[in-house]
């Protein structure tokens, strides 16, 4: 039964479990906040930012945490509420760096928007130099400053409860407090998967990726030096939003002509080995189909997801397709295939790639990723670093014209484009695999039923008479449903899963754009299926280009020179890597 409460002299009706914060919200009322994450309010009410006054209780009460009752009257900026919100944003900031113009949030930050709001000019208590803990840099993808921590937990909720990995949480007490990897040690030697969702939900700068712009800046000035650069499917409907245009909007023309003023000396399409990455896969689905082996076949694309299962079910590394990823499918080509082509010493070539994801930086530096004889892949920047890089360069996307990528490798169809969303993997797969078993034409080449953001689903495809059946998962906590039934025993009739690490796939990886909407996913895939829809190619191994690398270079799917270059194993990694250093912890202190 609904329920009707009073606020701020306005009556509104809400469903029962409600929170006054999304009642007033309801309303048109904004109630400043810093811990609250929609969807997953439940583990809020840390920072108190929220706080309002409740007829009839006895002190303030967070908004976020307080579930609606009939007949409250609840006031949401009376003097004494907005004070007491003063004095908590005061107490922050007294325990705060005062270093906004350094910071990577500069601008960005909630923090600072929360104090302009509350036009705080001035701070009553004395400031306090909090410099128990130093900058943990230790991650090849994820920079941690807990001097910058406002204690508001989202991290930890995301970790925990979305991801499910519990790499971080609060770590002693009072005002020794830390969020950390257990035993306070280097986030580097945790289980942390470098997915960067933490980095999305901090509302400061206490977490954020690893910063690469600079040594691309230097290879771009070195004469010496050959730069490529590849952009991958889902940055091409994310990067717009820095510059003011709507979730959604593909700029990947303009996002090519950008790259070049910059001075990358090619600039290649992450879409084409993402055609070619289906071309090894679908083929890899079909041998174990019709030959034998571990099935259900499970993708190898997203390096968070890889490294989930590496650290908490290496029994199931068996399961996961050898092939790569597109990005270091790209890097081995770029530095044998378009080296031998153009005729450049691969030691003279940088690859340097735009991902959605910070777990991408992780897997450029594992060991394994040399196949071409140097690092395939030299440096990873995230599409918030490149925004960084096209505003220093004074470069304005809005005013790019629209350029066309660099052949051979910037050639792809909408099957490669699709890998941006959740499902798109998988819908790729089966638009090739379905072609290469039946021999005929796919009747609908739209499988819309393994797209959307729900967190699981599944689906069969009838291959002429043998149902394949299929399941999608995204965010690590679906994928660790997925793995426990499989487990249990219970996905023996299951042929094929994908998975990708960050909810709504890459579109929501943790180096896009932050935005505090969730439903700005749901737009960015949409651009992602209407930059499919309108390829004239839109099967991966229709791709002409992908054609001739076989033809010239490759020879056939799954050949020798494919294995080589093209896929890679895995490696099984502790669930507990903190118990081996507990003997001997490395808490960061000066």
């Amino acid at each position: 039964m609904a329920v009707t409460l009073t606020i701020d002299g306005r009556p509104v009706t809400v469903e029962p479990g409600t929170t006054v914060l999304d009642a007033a919200r309801q309303l048109g009322i904004a109630i400043p906040t810093l811990c609250y994450l929609k969807q997953l309010n439940h583990r809020a009410g840390a920072c108190r930012m929220c706080i309002v006054e409740v007829e009839g209780a006895r002190t303030y009460l967070a908004s976020c945490t307080l579930p609606a009752t009939e007949g409250m009257v609840v006031r949401t900026g009376t003097p004494g509420v907005r004070e007491a919100r003063r004095m908590i944003l005061e107490l922050m900031l007294s325990d705060h760096p005062n270093e906004c113009l350094l910071c990577i949030r500069s601008g960005s930050c909630e923090l600072q928007a929360a104090a302009n709001l509350m036009g705080l000019r001035e701070i009553r208590f004395q400031r306090m130099s909090r410099t128990l803990y130093k900058k943990d840099d230790s991650s090849p993808a994820i920079i941690r400053e807990p001097q910058k921590c406002i204690y508001c937990r989202r991290c930890v909720t995301v970790c925990a409860e979305v991801q499910t990995v519990h790499a971080i949480g609060p770590q002693l007490r009072g005002f020794a407090t830390v969020i950390a990897p257990p035993y306070n040690l280097p986030l580097g030697d945790s289980v942390c998967v470098h997915c960067g969702q933490c980095a999305l939900v901090c509302p400061v700068g206490a977490i954020y990726e690893r910063d690469d712009t600079g040594a691309v800046w230097a290879a771009l000035a070195d004469p010496a030096k050959h730069v490529v650069v590849q952009t991958a499917p889902a940055t091409r409907v994310t990067l717009g939003e820095a510059f003011g245009l709507p979730p959604g909007t593909p700029v990947t023309g303009k996002m090519v002509a950008a790259l070049r003023r910059l001075g990358f000396d090619r600039v290649f399409d992450t879409d084409f080995t993402a055609d070619l990455t289906i071309v090894e896969e679908g083929n890899e689905l079909i041998h174990r189909l019709t030959k034998g082996g571990p099935l259900p076949m499970i993708t190898s694309c997203s390096p968070g997801w890889i490294k989930f299962i590496e650290h908490f079910y290496p029994e199931f590394l068996p399961h996961l397709s050898t092939a790569k990823s597109p990005q270091q499918m790209f890097g081995a080509l770029a530095k044998t295939y378009y080296a031998e082509q153009a005729g450049i010493d691969p030691k003279d070539m940088v690859v340097v790639s735009i991902m959605p994801c910070t777990a991408k930086k992780f897997e450029a530096g594992r060991p394994e990723m040399n196949a071409s004889g140097y690092r395939d892949v030299d440096m990873v920047l995230t599409t918030r670093e490149l925004v960084r890089m096209l505003h220093e360069a004074c470069i304005d996307l809005n005013n790019m014209p629209d350029e066309e990528y660099d052949r051979p490798m910037g050639l792809s169809t909408g099957a490669g484009a699709i890998f941006g969303a959740t499902g798109g993997v998988m819908e790729a797969a089966l638009r090739t695999a379905y072609e290469l078993l039946t021999g005929k034409p796919l009747p609908g080449i739209d499988i819309e039923v393994v797209r959307g953001l729900d967190g699981v689903r599944q689906a069969a495809i009838d291959l002429e008479g043998n149902p394949v059946r299929v399941m999608v998962a995204h965010g690590l906590g679906h994928a660790r449903m997925l793995m426990e039934k499989l487990k249990a025993g219970e996905l023996k009739d299951c042929h094929f899963i994908e998975v990708m690490a960050c909810p709504g796939g890459c579109i929501g990886g943790g180096g896009q754009p932050i935005c505090a909407n969730p439903d700005v996913r749901q737009r960015r895939a949409a651009g992602i299926y209407r930059l499919d829809k309108g390829m004239k190619l839109r099967k991966s191994h229709e791709n002409p280009a992908i054609i001739e690398l076989y033809e010239r270079f490759l020879g056939e799917p799954l050949g020798e020179k494919s294995h080589k270059l093209l896929h890679t194993s895995y490696t099984p990694r502790s669930a507990h890597p903190e118990l081996a250093r507990a003997s001997s912890p490395a808490p960061q202190v000066r």
